[in-house]
């Protein structure tokens, strides 16, 4: 596992790993980081670019390979012996990160180069920057009893945030909801028959047993026409995480308590100063203020769309008040009605094979890209596919892996990662990528069919992968993705846009007037989308800055929706007992990314509507020049005006969204 890969392509051999190798192998690695980093330390010379920040690029690359080999496998293929081990994996990798950041001769040294910044060029001064930043915020500049304070904490974030993340998949795992046959109209044939295998392993005869990964669930609130199930449904979803053996509150109300100690040891107010301060919007208060900005036309424009519903369930003589289990189902029903939008229709068309080619085509026609299936290359699963990625001249740019497909063994939701960086320190290295989702599961594999919003996922981690596969810079730690939490979904965000434009929908065989209509439809229910997302987004960033960190994390969340005057129709999209991306990922205080990412693609897809040609070859190679290639070597916001001439225009979001 300590040996650089020499598959092809130069990928890993899955089928070699073993998880009781994980723990010996990290164990080695650190040690051989540590002599590598001691080598930096004792170096007589004084300390200077060369012999210090690229010294330390260059350090721990086997335990970087071994570091994200688990990662990987512990998301989407969580056996039993990953399970097992993973919170000592976590423990010890943040120990040897507490380690680093708190070693005084090696932040001396970086403080050494820090100071001479200036005179190096703005790739080098970008990441000695981050470099010295890093070490302070890991507690380098601390007091030694502050330093063995955080380093306690760091690791018992580690620990809760890997139970946390458990208790969410096997929470996920263990829900499941039983619907009679009678009670299944509306709900399509290939989710059907996914329920009635599964029924059918347990002996239960005359029924469907759906799992609830979230594409099931928001299919089965979108078609089912018993309500009762539709309430079954939501209220199971949900309800996930918040009692028995997988309840989450406790885990979270020590979580923001340790985050809010770490944050004032550190020297800010809150949580979200600290997580902040390096990203685009820089303080909580601009990243509130654009969220309210958005909320007030967002809450009207909900409340115009509840009306049209409410209108639907009167008509039908329904004799009920639209509750959150039924708003998906009467949106689809407007958008049938007003603007001849049959969602069904659509996601009959919509297979996995026919969307992944497209998003490859989508690819090569903007950037000139090739994805070539590699059968020879070892996978963790038979789920999995490997494409070599080639620039049109022939050159190569990388490997990516796909794994579309729900099982047990891999947590919720839709994420990309690396598992090689592109840089070229010492020559050209190729990133090795990979993206993940769990689409509803069909055999074969590319028959899956999704729907407009599971497509749009594919895409979003598309994007990410192609902002790690474009990459163009010297050094690892700037490299593809390594960019502050607001800026990395806008390159994911703005290719979604090249699979739901009428011409794109055409080319899945949906009819003319029926991808037309998409076009139409999509201006209802933005502000339905609006709400659900900004609540989860407020109240992210609202817990993170309440002083004390809040023990009743239940009331909290209850609290801060009513303040919000939260309509009851509509909830939350992750409410926190399940919110991975917070408690058990990056986004801590930082979920209102994807909205400050919205506000930078929506500029930018303007640009291209603009001339008229979606695929204008001239602006996506400024695009792949100015912003996918340069990575973190340069601020954000540079590589944006760059490419756009100017400051993004926070108008577009209220455009795209038809808030305005």
């Amino acid at each position: 596992m300590l040996e650089e890969w020499a598959g092809p392509a130069g990928s890993p051999d899955f089928a070699a790993i073993k998880a009781d190798q994980f723990l010996p192998a990290i164990d080695a690695a650190i040690a051989l980081s540590r002599a590598e980093l001691t080598a930096i330390t004792d170096n007589p010379a004084a300390p200077d670019f060369a012999n210090t920040v690229a010294a330390l690029e260059r350090s721990g690359a086997a335990l970087a390979r071994v570091r994200r080999i688990f990662w990987m496998l512990s998301s989407a293929q969580a056996d039993d012996g990953i399970h097992a081990i993973e919170a000592e994996v976590s423990a010890r990798l943040t120990a040897w990160g507490t380690e680093v950041s708190q070693n005084a001769a090696l932040f001396a040294r970086i403080a050494a180069v820090w100071k001479g910044r200036d005179s190096l060029d703005p790739e080098q001064a970008r990441l000695v920057d981050n470099s010295y930043k890093g070490f302070v915020a890991g507690g380098a500049a601390l007091e030694p009893e502050a330093k063995r304070r955080l380093a306690e904490i760091s690791e018992r974030l580690g620990m809760l945030g890997v139970t946390f993340g458990q208790n969410v998949l096997a929470a996920t795992n263990a829900t499941e909801v039983l619907v009679a046959e009678d009670e299944a109209g509306g709900i399509p044939d290939d989710l059907r028959a996914v329920a009635a295998a599964a029924a059918a392993a347990r002996g239960l005869t005359g029924q469907l047993l759906f799992g609830l990964d979230r594409g099931t669930y928001e299919g089965l609130l979108t078609f089912a026409d018993t309500r009762s199930v539709r309430e079954r449904v939501w209220r199971a979803f949900t309800a996930r995480c918040q009692a028995g053996p997988y309840d989450n509150y406790p885990l979270i109300a020590e979580i923001v308590a340790l985050r809010n100690e770490k944050a004032r040891l550190l020297g800010y107010d809150n949580y979200a100063d600290f997580a902040l301060e390096d990203a685009m919007a820089r303080t909580p208060a601009a990243a509130a203020g654009l969220m309210e900005r958005v909320w007030r036309p967002g809450l009207i424009q909900a409340e115009r769309e509840a009306a049209a519903l409410q209108e639907i369930v009167d008509r039908d003589g329904g004799g009920f008040t639209l509750a959150a289990w039924d708003w998906r189902y009467f949106s689809d029903r407007v958008r049938r009605e007003r603007y001849a939008y049959d969602s069904g229709a659509i996601r009959s068309r919509l297979s996995l094979g026919k969307v992944r080619a497209a998003a490859f085509a989508a690819a090569g026609r903007l950037y000139g890209l090739r994805f070539t299936r590699r059968p020879d290359v070892s996978v963790y699963h038979p789920d999995v596919a490997a494409w070599s990625v080639d620039n049109d001249d022939g050159t190569r740019v990388g490997l990516l892996f796909t794994d579309y497909l729900a099982r047990p063994e891999k947590h919720g939701g839709a994420w990309m990662g690396s598992l090689r960086v592109q840089e070229k320190i010492d020559g050209p290295v190729r990133p090795i990528v990979y993206t993940v989702a769990n689409f509803t599961r069909a055999e074969p594999e590319d028959a899956a069919l999704l729907s407009l919003d599971e497509a749009r996922t594919l895409f979003h981690e598309f994007g990410h992968a192609l902002h790690a596969l474009l990459s163009d810079v010297t050094y690892p730690s700037l490299a593809g993705t390594a960019v502050a939490r607001d800026f990395v979904e806008f390159p994911s965000k703005l290719m979604e846009h090249w699979v739901a434009s009428p011409e794109a929908l055409r080319g899945f065989g949906i009819p003319a007037d029926l991808a037309d209509a998409v076009a139409r439809a999509e201006t209802f229910g933005q502000g339905f989308a609006t709400i659900e997302f900004l609540a989860s987004a407020i109240v992210d960033l609202k817990l993170h800055q309440a002083q004390p960190p809040p023990t009743d994390i239940e009331a909290f969340e209850r609290d801060t929706l009513a303040a919000l005057a939260m309509p009851a129709a509509i909830g939350m999209r992750h409410r926190l007992a399940y919110f991975t991306h917070v408690f058990d990922g990056g986004y801590a205080s930082a979920y209102y990314s994807y909205l400050w990412a919205e506000v930078l693609d929506a500029d930018v897809f303007e640009a291209f509507t603009a001339t008229g040609n979606l695929f204008d070859r001239d602006l996506a190679d400024r695009l792949r020049r100015e912003v996918l290639a340069r990575g973190d070597a340069r601020d954000p916001m540079q590589s944006f005006t760059a490419f756009r001439g100017r400051q993004p225009d926070e108008a577009a979001l209220l455009r795209a969204r038809c808030l305005a």
